[in-house]
């Protein structure tokens, strides 16, 4: 029965486990529905609990007691059997493969996020009130509507060697300096130039969202501050530098945190365009790879425990600097 529930390895048993989920869903919402109607008046704090029971049991199955499984994994074998301590860890930290997969996240989590809100703001400012802002707007934000799956598929015809766009243009350049025998190069097999080009498709994603936060951002400046600023005697670029810039900076921080806790989980990008090839690889990547690839639990399971030791400190920033956002207003 234990197997039928946890591990269900038919369709028929799927099926049943996904029938049993919806059911106790649907119980537990009857009951707190029920609760609720009870004529009978009930204490505040009773109220309350009866309505963050099923949120809570939903945090408690789904969240911690996966990564409490998880850590527990990261300290035993490939097969969840034999404890080996923090071998797991030792291994990743003595592999070059693994270690070029930590410094790739690094890269990620460093780059996307700076380039995806210096790119935002740039455009934010420069379309801000002018004729085409909601056309010019609507077409950086376009590529939020795209997943990540459907997103790297695209430029993955753009980097392609033979048709893509790319290399059309690469091609085409060369030629004007005289070679007109230039071929394009392999765009996604060369390190560690390739993992800059799968960051340009997260980067094209995140724009748009960083342009959006960062132009309401300006627009909601007081036009009192900004008149002040120019009595002052600041133009241009003085007055980006010492009056916008320090009036939206929650919200560059708050951009930045979002977008590098989104790169941390660059899975769909390089699975879809690179796999685990080419030393291109990220963390989230690998751990999908041992876990059911490799089928080495061990590892896997210290590569997800590693991630969420570098999401904490970037999560809690965010936390912080929300916070003290409210707190201004």
């Amino acid at each position: 029965m234990d197997a039928l529930l946890l591990h269900p390895t038919t369709i028929g048993g799927k099926l049943f486990l996904m029938v049993i989920a919806i059911a106790l869903f649907a119980l537990v919402m009857a009951l707190v529905l029920f609760l609720s109607q009870l004529p009978k008046r009930l204490p505040s704090w009773v109220t309350a609990l009866i309505f963050l029971f099923p949120a809570l049991g939903l945090v408690c199955f789904g969240l911690i007691y996966p990564a409490l499984v998880t850590i527990k994994n990261s300290v035993f074998d490939e097969t969840s059997t034999s404890f080996v301590g923090l071998a797991n860890f030792g291994a990743i930290l003595s592999d070059a493969e693994f270690l070029t997969t930590l410094r790739n996240t690094l890269a990620w989590v460093v780059l996307v996020p700076l380039l995806s809100t210096v790119i935002g703001l740039v455009y934010a400012v420069l379309v801000d009130r002018a004729k085409v802002e909601k056309f010019a707007k609507t077409l950086i934000f376009l590529p939020m509507a795209i997943s990540m799956v459907g997103a790297s598929i695209i430029w993955k015809f753009v980097y392609d060697n033979q048709v893509g766009v790319l290399s059309h243009l690469y091609v085409t350049v060369a030629g004007w300096f005289g070679d007109h025998e230039a071929t394009a190069p392999q765009w996604l097999m060369n390190a560690p130039w390739n993992t800059f080009y799968l960051m340009v498709v997260m980067i094209w994603i995140q724009a748009g969202f960083a342009m959006t936060v960062l132009s309401a951002s300006i627009k909601a400046i007081p036009d009192d501050i900004v008149e002040a600023g120019r009595l002052d005697g600041l133009t241009g670029v003085k007055l980006f530098r010492y009056v916008t810039v320090p009036m939206i900076r929650p919200a560059l921080v708050v951009v930045m945190t979002t977008v590098a806790m989104t790169a941390l989980k660059a899975f769909d990008i390089v699975r879809t365009m690179q796999g685990r090839l080419y030393h291109a690889s990220v963390v989230a990547n690998d751990f999908y790879t041992q876990s059911f690839n490799n089928h080495n639990k061990g590892v896997g399971a210290a590569l997800a425990v590693l991630l969420f030791v570098i999401v904490v400190p970037v999560i809690a920033y965010n936390v912080s600097q929300l916070r003290k956002a409210e707190d201004i207003r």
